[in-house]
């Protein structure tokens, strides 16, 4: 996968045909190549030298796999609510679906 520099999500990735995560992707020493989950609306580690590769994080913890993140009490309050947050940010979409790669 392509990685985009968090400075390039600074300035916006918003665009047609785009969803965008608002906010970087988590500063971790675990895991050093982020990609952003528009279904879950979470950030899923993607650097396959991490032990946490293929892990999704939210709120600050990692979840093993899809089952224990949408189980877990943090996920279903936050996703209860009118509004997706991430991380204390907020996510904003626009038209279409898919996923963003950040990589460092």
């Amino acid at each position: 996968m392509v990685g985009i520099s968090t400075t390039a999500l600074t300035f916006g990735l918003a665009g047609c045909g785009s969803s965008t995560a608002v906010g970087s992707p988590p500063n971790d020493q675990y895991c050093n190549d982020w990609e952003w989950d528009d279904d879950d609306g979470v950030w899923e580690c993607d650097d396959s030298h991490s032990s946490y590769y293929g892990h999704y994080y939210y709120g600050g913890k990692y979840y093993k796999n899809k089952s224990s993140l949408i189980n877990s009490s943090d996920y279903k309050s936050t996703k209860n609510s009118s509004s997706t947050v991430q991380g204390g940010n907020k996510t904003s979409s626009g038209f279409g679906s898919g996923s963003k790669s950040y990589g460092g």
